[in-house]
């Protein structure tokens, strides 16, 4: 795992047309912004665990 560190309003970019951007940092939260193409799935962790099928070895997306 890559770990970074990053202040409000600094980003990081994954590939040419993926950008996280912190927006905002309170107490143990951090609040941020992706930008990315319209198909690229974008989900929270405990809702793309429901996604998955139990078997683990498909992508929910397919």
């Amino acid at each position: 795992m890559l770990t970074l560190t990053r202040k409000v309003g600094e980003s990081i970019r994954i590939g040419n047309d993926i950008e996280i951007v912190v927006k905002e940092i309170r107490r143990n939260q951090v609040r941020i912004g992706i930008i990315a193409p319209r198909d690229v799935p974008i989900y929270r962790e405990e809702v793309y665990d429901n996604l998955k099928p139990e078997d683990g070895d498909e992508d929910p997306e397919s």
